[in-house]
């Protein structure tokens, strides 16, 4: 496993938001069905999700939109979505129950301890980090998720061949991204610089309208030497 002298990072700051009913509803009555609890111990796939298949890491899914649709979209693929806050976790939840997803199961805990305690290594056929928390202010940079020891780790739970692809409207968070990425030798980039946005990653309302202004969102893609 990586080590690193510095503090554990965190990929999460845990702020206080507003559980709808139906959110709380959710987590009450599906999180059995369709969650899985924190526990020290490499997950089995094959157990978890009932078949043998590839399987995707979501970090950060947000409210859970755009792991809905991709799992929806791509059957054939098992994905595990992790999300520390509560109305996600919820929305997400619905959306599977509503949708009929078989293929979708999520983790509401730290996605570090997950990655460290409960995936085993070079079992992920790949990984999605999209719209990370750029915490733009400089004092703040030393939050951001993607840093050398959190890439190193997560690099070590993919297998070889398998992909790391993150997403962010940030330029400067995507320049530090796309350095640190490059940094790390078990990866290699699938593209010159910034790779083009696959067809597996839906555009967003929020980019959607944040592309018509103009704004400009940048897709790292590298894979497991």
């Amino acid at each position: 496993m990586p080590q690193s002298s510095h503090p554990p990072i965190r990929s999460f700051v845990l702020r206080q938001g507003r559980v709808s009913n139906a959110q709380r509803r959710a987590v009450d009555t599906l999180s059995s069905i369709y969650g899985i609890a924190y526990a020290p111990g490499a997950l089995a796939f094959e157990q978890v999700f009932g078949r043998r298949a590839p399987t995707l890491l979501e970090i950060g899914f947000g409210m859970g939109e755009t792991t809905a649709q991709i799992a929806q979209a791509h059957p054939e693929n098992n994905y595990l979505g992790i999300e520390v806050h509560t109305p996600g976790v919820g929305s997400l939840l619905k959306r599977i129950a509503e949708s009929g997803l078989t293929n979708l199961r999520l983790v509401q805990h730290d996605a570090v301890e997950v990655l460290e305690h409960m995936i085993a290594p070079a079992t992920l056929a790949g990984a999605h980090i999209f719209f990370p928390d750029p915490w733009p202010k400089k004092r703040h940079h030393k939050r951001r998720l993607i840093q050398p020891a959190f890439v190193a780790l997560l690099a070590s739970r993919v297998a070889p061949g398998a992909y790391l692809h993150a997403a962010t409207d940030w330029q400067e968070y995507a320049e530090q991204i796309l350095a640190v990425f490059a940094a790390e030798p078990a990866l290699a980039n699938t593209a010159p610089g910034f790779a083009p946005r696959p067809d597996y990653r839906p555009l967003t309302k929020f980019e959607s309208r944040g592309l018509k202004l103009g704004h400009g969102v940048w897709d790292i893609i590298f894979r497991r030497i």
